[in-house]
Parts: structure tokens; sequence; C-alpha cells
């Protein structure tokens, strides 16, 4: 059985969906006669927790880890909200206090690449004598936050190792990059590292088909497309919800605002009998409090359920009752390559799903190629509308089903026995 050390910032209790794609990659490595042996920080800073993730955790899983220092915990002592904002990736982009605004220039010029960065060097420092214990040949290091792949830079530096650089979100180009008011100079140093990770890794992972082609005009180092996924081994069977319900899973900030959506809602409560009483809007996980204020100006502020964060496995559960499905993201083009995890387990749930986001997003063809659901730019009013309004007839008949199809190859099953192939290849 090869050994594989693999060095992660997020782990349980850690919540959120970082968290979700080397979970389920470590539950099942052995069945591909791999031990994964983890690196993990000893005292992290996480925004979101889901205690329930523990028990999901291999009993006989080695975990060696050590302390790190970061910033959050001092700059959490003037806001712990944009503290816990920022630490998340959640950068939003309206409205702006100034101490908001210097928090930003602070993480963009002065961390780079990333508030982990102090965890590089003693990381470095003890993970060779680890490697040497415990007779480990293969690393894997998985960003964000991207300082973990110069750990695994500096192994393979230090020592004759083979190192799998993972990204579970594009690095220079993601969506945020441009709002933490860089300068030209911290820019250009995200880039050269970015390079030369890029071009030292023997091999990279990443978990959309846009990212892969933007690496591929970076290195010529191997690059996999392997996506996150679902897992069965939770609820299948639940009863449907008696109403109308749409449910949007995970966080969603002001600038996924899907205004085309509401509108279509509030024509539909006022022009179709029933359609009003019927109507439930679910919304787990963190909602922006002026989505749910602007929910008035739609007349929909009856229609609401408000479930907030909760864990996991009830997350599953209110997936897997919804009538629909709401995947909503911003209409920025550079969300176009960010496939996001809960869609997968939206899959898993077979009911219709309804995704709203920018022109030609990766979630196009994986729906597409699924049957799962239909695609909406931020103008297509008319179609969501006359869609939204074929569900609901479809429902008050009994008949609402999706038939989804061909969604095997995301069972996180199958999905490690491909990361293990990658790794055996090194």
């Amino acid at each position: 059985m090869k050994k594989v050390l693999l060095i992660l910032y997020y782990w349980p209790p850690a919540g959120g969906p970082g968290v979700q794609r080397w979970l389920k990659f470590v539950k099942y490595f052995k069945q591909f006669d791999i031990e994964p042996i983890l690196y993990i920080p000893s005292n992290p800073h996480y925004p979101l927790r889901d205690d329930s993730l523990i028990n999901e955790i291999p009993k006989d899983l080695k975990i060696y880890s050590q302390p790190i220092k970061e910033p959050y915990r001092w700059a959490s002592l003037l806001s712990k909200k944009k503290t816990d904002h920022m630490s998340s990736g959640v950068v939003g982009t309206e409205n702006k206090s100034l101490l908001s605004k210097l928090m930003l220039f602070v993480r963009g010029n002065f961390f780079i690449p990333d508030a982990r960065k102090s965890w590089v060097k003693p990381s470095i420092s003890f993970l060779k004598t680890v490697l040497e214990q415990e007779g480990i040949d293969r690393v894997i290091t998985t960003g964000p936050p991207h300082s973990l792949h110069l750990i695994g830079m500096g192994l393979q530096k230090a020592s004759n190792i083979k190192w799998l650089a993972d990204f579970r979100d594009p690095w220079t180009s993601i969506h945020y990059q441009d709002k933490l008011y860089m300068s030209s100079w911290a820019q250009n140093k995200h880039k050269r590292l970015e390079s030369r990770v890029l071009n030292s890794a023997d091999a990279i992972s990443v978990t959309s088909p846009t990212t892969k082609n933007a690496f591929e005009g970076l290195t010529s180092k191997p690059i996999h497309l392997i996506t996150n996924g679902f897992d069965t081994e939770v609820e299948t069977s639940v009863e449907l919800d008696s109403y109308f319900s749409l449910t949007h899973i995970g966080s969603l900030l002001s600038q996924r605002n899907p205004i085309l959506l509401w509108s279509a809602l509030k024509d539909l409560c006022e022009e179709e009998s029933g359609f009003k009483e019927d109507l439930k809007l679910i919304f787990v996980g963190k909602t922006d409090p002026q989505i749910i204020e602007q929910l008035s100006d739609f007349k929909l502020e009856n229609n609401i359920e408000n479930m907030g964060y909760v864990s996991h496995q009830k997350a599953v559960h209110y997936q897997r009752k919804s009538q629909l499905l709401l995947l909503i993201e911003s209409f920025d083009p550079k969300v176009a390559q960010i496939i996001p995890g809960k869609l997968f387990e939206y899959l898993s749930a077979k009911r219709p799903i309804i995704a709203i986001g920018p022109e030609s997003w990766d979630v196009d063809q994986l729906l597409a190629n699924t049957n799962a659901g239909t695609t909406y730019a931020f103008d297509d009013n008319n179609s969501l509308k006359s869609d939204i309004l074929t569900y609901y007839r479809l429902y008050k008949k009994g008949n609402l089903e999706n038939d989804t199809s061909e969604i095997e190859a995301y069972h996180r099953r199958a999905l490690t026995e491909k990361m293990s192939k990658v790794l055996w290849e090194l």
C-alpha cells in the first residue's frame, strides 16, 4: 500500500464545501491501495463549523499537526464578521466601509499568496522528518489557501518526492482576486508564484474544464480534471415537500442576487391561481440580509423560510425533499470556471435544478449531459418564468420528477479511483 501525505487547511470540524472534497477522498483511498496521512494546522481559524463531519473521519487515520499563526485572529478584534467573510473568501463589491477597504488592502498586498503564508517554512521543516520516518514518496497539496502549494514545492526541493498540486479553485483568475486592492507589484508576485507552482508540480488536478484549459496555457505539466462529487452514504429516501418548494443550499451573497428569479415568481404569484399559496422559498446557509429585505419589494416576504447554516447532513435532507433546487452564481465572467460542489449533491438528490449564472458557465454542459436541469443567464427572465410555470403545473398533478442520468461518474468512490490512478502514475 502506497503512503501519501495530504497537506490541507480545511478539515473537520470545519464546515463548508472546501472540506468535502478531501474528506471523501480520504474515506475511499484504502480501497485503491493508498494509505493517506494528513497534515493540518492544530489551531486553525474556521469561519464555519460542522461538528457532524467529525464522524466521517476514518478511525485509523494518522494525522500530524502543527500550530499556525493567522492574522485573522488579530483582525477579528476589529470586526469578527468582516474577518470571517474574508477568511472564507467572501469578498463583496458594494458599500464597503473604510475598515473593510483597509482590511482588504492589507490582505491583498501584505499576505501573498494568502494569510496562511506564515505556516509554509515551519511546515517544510517539520514535514521533511515526517516524510523520512513514514517512508512517504507522494505529497498532495490542495488550495485555496494556495500557500499550501508552497509547502509542496519546498518539500519537492528538499526531498525525493512526487508532488500533486490540487486546485479546488483557480488562483490568479479567481473572481474576487481583483477586489483586494492589490498593487501591480502584488499582482505580479501572485502570477510568479502561480507559475512556479504550476511548472514545478509533477502533476496538477483541477475541478472544472475552464480552469484546466487556462492552466494548459501556463504549463506543460499534466493536468487532470477531477471534479467534486456526491456520496450516497447519506439519507436517500425522504418525502417530498407538500408545498412548491424552491431550495437554495449554501451562501447566497448580494452579488449573486437573482432579480430575474424574484421577478418571475412575483409575476406567477399574480398570474397563476394558487401559485402564491403553494410557493415556498427555502434558504439553507448564509443568506445576505439585503436579499431577504429585497424580497419584500416583490411581495414574497411571506413565502420565505430562512434556515441559516445547518449541518451537512441536514442540508442534504433539504435537498432531497425540495421540489426544485436553486443553483445561483454571479454574472461575473470569471465565475464561469467555478462548478459549485453542492451541484453534485443536487445531482444525487435527483430533483430538477434551476441554475442561474454567467454566460458559458461550466455548469451548462454538466447539466445537459446529466439531464438534471437548465441554466439561465441573468437576462433570461421569460424562459425562466415559463419553465417554473411548467414545473408548477407538473407539481400540481403530482408528476414533478426528474430523469437524471449518467451521474455515477461523479460518485466520490469513482472520483477517488480516478485520483488514485493519477497518484500511482506519478
